[in-house]
C-alpha cells in the first residue's frame, strides 16, 4: 500500500511540474510563428520587386522551420 500511495504521489507532483512549462512552451512557438512571419513577408516582398531566387530562398527556408 505504501509503494503504491509513494507511487502516485510521485505521478502526480511530476504532472504538476509539467504543466508549468505551458507558458514557455507557447512562447517559444509564439518566437517560431514570428520568424516564419517575417521570412514569409520577405519572401513575398522579393517576388513582388521581381527577385524569386531571394524570395524561394526566404520561403524555403519558412518552410524548413515549419517541417522541424
Amino acid at each position: 500500500m505504501k509503494k503504491l500511495a509513494l507511487g502516485l504521489f510521485f505521478v502526480l507532483i511530476a504532472n504538476t511540474a509539467y504543466a508549468g512549462s505551458c507558458p514557455m512552451l507557447w512562447g517559444e512557438v509564439d518566437s517560431k510563428l514570428s520568424k516564419i512571419k517575417e521570412l514569409r513577408d520577405a519572401g513575398k516582398k522579393a517576388h513582388d520587386s521581381g527577385d524569386h531566387a531571394k524570395s524561394e530562398e526566404l520561403l524555403n527556408k519558412a518552410l524548413s522551420m515549419l517541417n522541424n
